[in-house]
């Protein structure tokens, strides 16, 4: 994300230029809310520069800038993706990926909400990827190793 006066250096324009081009192309920038300044994206940032050059190189009018800007962009993609499309995509392998992820997700949920869990609970243990591994006790740590006594001297 970029802030406004970052954009205008990179762009190599007056803030007020930036401004009156915010005013033609309202989805230029983005408002993180009603009382904080505009931040850009990178696909905003290389929409300034591709507004400058039309405007500054080409000779266009900010009428025609649009015309030409409006006649680059792709097409609106259909954005409606339903569980069959996206079960249709992955493969066997993406899908025990996600549950296991899904799994380790419920598991953060369910400690954090604290659900009867017990201190045992909160160990983790590395399961192989799409095999389960039943439980088993954290391993003990190993007996402490003795010093050898040191040499006492003896007075003379």
């Amino acid at each position: 994300m970029f802030r406004a006066q970052e954009v205008c250096e990179i762009a190599e324009v007056q803030p007020y230029v930036l401004r009156s081009w915010e005013a033609e192309f309202p989805d230029l920038g983005v408002a993180k809310s009603a009382s904080s300044p505009r931040v850009y994206r990178r696909a905003d940032v290389e929409r300034v520069l591709r507004l400058k050059h039309l405007l500054f190189v080409d000779g266009l009018t900010l009428a025609g800038a649009r015309k030409q800007l409006n006649a680059e962009s792709p097409a609106p993609i259909d954005e409606t993706v339903s569980d069959a499309d996206v079960a249709a995509m992955i493969n066997e392998d993406a899908r025990r990926g996600l549950s296991d992820i899904r799994r380790g997700l419920q598991w953060i949920l369910g400690v954090l909400s604290g659900e009867g869990l017990t201190p045992e609970d909160f160990v983790l243990r590395a399961e192989p990827a799409g095999a389960r591994v039943p439980s088993r006790k954290p391993a003990s740590r190993p007996p402490a190793r003795k010093k050898a006594a040191k040499p006492r001297k003896r007075g003379h």
